[in-house]
């Protein structure tokens, strides 16, 4: 197996659980926050996607005209590293919209990271990251930051009174 089919293999992992949580909770739940939280799904959802935008693209290739229709400059500053998850739902796009970006750049990242070349893997990313410092290292982080506010979804439908998944 390539580190690239690696790669792919676990941020397709990463999704599977991703999603079975989204798809176990109700969208009228996407905005609700529990009592003293901070935080909320549709909050997650959109983080989680604007980092995959950058972790398996813009870190990688780096940004282009077309990612606009991708991903718009207003979600990521609402939902990029940085920003503060509002109580008012007003603020952001319907839960819907939310799925479709987390959904399209899922999909772009995926061919994306099939496409990419095992020689560009060592690399250095631009602008560099505390947390890696080659396009391995963004796109190897991408699924364990995806899993890490998975987490965070699992634990907000717990508290919303969610069953947990089985």
């Amino acid at each position: 197996m390539s580190r690239v089919e690696m790669l792919v293999g676990q941020i397709q992992v990463a999704r599977q659980y991703t999603a079975s949580l989204l798809d176990g909770t109700d969208s009228a739940d996407w905005f609700r926050s529990p009592a003293g939280g901070v935080t909320h799904i549709a909050w997650q959802v959109g983080h989680i996607a604007v980092a995959q935008y950058y972790l398996t693209m813009q870190r990688i290739r780096g940004k282009r005209p077309a990612d606009a229709e991708l991903i718009s400059d207003e979600f990521m500053q609402l939902f990029g590293k940085g920003s503060t998850p509002e109580a008012n739902p007003e603020k952001y796009a319907s839960p819907n919209e939310i799925r479709r970006v987390f959904d399209s750049v899922y999909q772009q990242a995926i061919h994306e990271v099939r496409e990419t070349s095992d020689s560009v893997l060592d690399e250095p990313t631009d602008p560099p990251h505390p947390m890696f410092s080659t396009k391995f290292g963004a796109l190897a982080f991408c699924p364990q930051h995806e899993m890490l506010h998975a987490g965070q979804i699992g634990l907000l439908r717990r508290l919303l009174g969610c069953e947990p998944l089985r």
